[in-house]
């Protein structure tokens, strides 16, 4: 399996601390957020991943590298513009040879992917989510499952009037490259807007854990 953590959004909601600064470079505990990502994926055996940037790119690649440092192989995709979650990953679609693992770059979190990646394979699931309970889930995606954890409903940011459920989507998701050919090289998507719903409406196994 290998990672991608998204590290291009501007990071508007942390301004003025992210003017200069992109949002996965934001110290935490003395170190770069990002970093604790690729701890992360290092801890379950993931050290192949690639980084989708497009704000102050430079940044990030000049503290990282290749990854040698942090005992990773990082490659690099770098947005002339914004094209969304999915648009971004898509830009490294040939490194994604296999089932992968997308993170943010400001994810702080000790899930255990390893159970995670175990319930995806179990499934047959060409796309699963991450999930946890929010009880005000208007900024999130909200997901209703069945009594398998197959998702049947999902709604990207609703208003309190659209709100059906109080699980919501994370922004962790462990993928199958065939998902991607959905949408063109340099087309712009979001995962939760565009991708996520057009499996559900064609019928492919999109599960939640």
């Amino acid at each position: 399996m290998k990672g991608v953590i998204m590290s291009g959004g501007m990071g508007t909601r942390l301004r003025p601390l992210t003017c200069h600064l992109p949002k996965p470079m934001v110290p935490m505990f003395n170190k770069p957020v990002m970093e604790y990502g690729i701890d992360l994926l290092k801890r379950h055996g993931i050290d192949d991943i690639a980084v989708t940037l497009y704000y102050l790119p430079n940044m990030i690649m000049d503290y990282f590298g290749d990854g040698s440092d942090f005992d990773a192989n990082i490659k690099y995709y770098i947005e002339d513009k914004p094209l969304g979650t999915g648009g971004s990953v898509k830009n490294a679609y040939k490194f994604l040879d296999n089932t992968f693992i997308v993170i943010s770059g400001d994810a702080f979190t000790d899930i255990d992917l390893k159970k995670a990646y175990d319930f995806h394979r179990k499934k047959g699931s060409k796309a699963t989510l991450i999930l946890k309970r929010e009880p005000i889930p208007l900024e999130y995606g909200v997901v209703i499952t069945d009594e398998n954890g197959k998702i049947i409903r999902f709604l990207e940011k609703p208003s309190w009037g659209e709100v059906f459920s109080d699980t919501i989507n994370t922004g962790i998701y462990i993928l199958e490259p065939e998902v991607l050919d959905y949408y063109e090289y340099g087309q712009n998507f979001d995962f939760s807007k565009d991708l996520f719903p057009r499996l559900l409406h064609d019928g492919v196994p999109i599960y939640g854990y």
